[in-house]
């Protein structure tokens, strides 16, 4: 069963790749899609982002206690944390639980209530114009919210630590400018763009291929969610043991 649904998924891929017939009608919608995945989804993007900022910066402090470890090493932790790992998996996770639900949802209701079919009998490449919208919007919109993400993360963290005066901000600040590898944020957008892909793609295959009525709609929903997470994950591990 595995293999038959990845089958169908990269078969699904190829047709979404198919040379559009009308590039202006799918850059509009390239554009409404942006704006859905980004700005729709930036609110919740930079509280989420804070809050973890400020946590992690309490809950580093709170490890390193001893005073032979000075308190610029948790600036610096925190900055590498949230740019390696943090802030693109996290945020990957939210989108996936937001958009990615929105977009098995939308698609899984054209394909019960036929209009799908009335797309490709009027000989219109429906995954194509659908699907490749919303996967050309993730893989740009996505990177652009993580690199927002770790930004907020960091702010986060200062105010976080500053408040609660588990590290001063002098020290915070420092800590985040002392020994910066550029590296990382190289590591973070692309994990970014595989995200992105993987946030738009999979739940609109399983949206794409839905059977039935509203039951097997929410179904979908919630399996893209899971196999998107899963995803994830797992192309998180792989990225990080191949780049680092």
């Amino acid at each position: 069963m595995i293999f038959h649904h990845f089958g169908e998924y990269v078969l699904l891929l190829r047709k979404v790749f198919k040379k559009p017939e009308k590039w202006k009608i799918y850059a509009k919608e390239i554009f409404h899609e942006m704006n859905e995945i980004g700005l729709g989804s930036l609110g919740l993007i930079v509280i989420i982002s804070t809050f973890i900022g400020a946590v992690m910066t309490l809950q580093i402090a709170f490890q390193l206690v001893s005073d032979l470890i000075p308190s610029t090493v948790i600036g610096q932790i925190n900055r590498d944390s949230n740019i390696l790992e943090l802030g693109p998996t996290i945020s990957a996770l939210v989108l996936m639980g937001k958009v990615g639900s929105a977009i098995s949802s939308q698609i899984g209701s054209m394909r019960v209530t036929e209009q799908i079919d009335a797309l490709e009998i009027m000989g219109i490449n429906a995954p194509g114009y659908l699907i490749l919208p919303k996967v050309l919007a993730g893989v740009i919109m996505v990177p652009v919210l993580v690199i927002i993400a770790i930004f907020c993360a960091i702010s986060g963290g200062l105010i976080g630590g500053s408040l609660s005066g588990a590290v001063a901000a002098s020290d915070y600040i420092q800590g985040i400018q002392g020994g910066f590898n550029g590296f990382t944020v190289t590591v973070a957008l692309v994990k970014a763009f595989v995200f992105g892909f993987i946030i738009t793609s999979v739940p609109a295959h399983m949206g794409f291929h839905v059977r039935g009525g509203a039951l097997e709609v929410g179904q979908a929903g919630t399996k893209a969610v899971v196999i998107g997470c899963i995803s994830i994950l797992a192309s998180d591990y792989i990225i990080t043991a191949l780049m680092l």
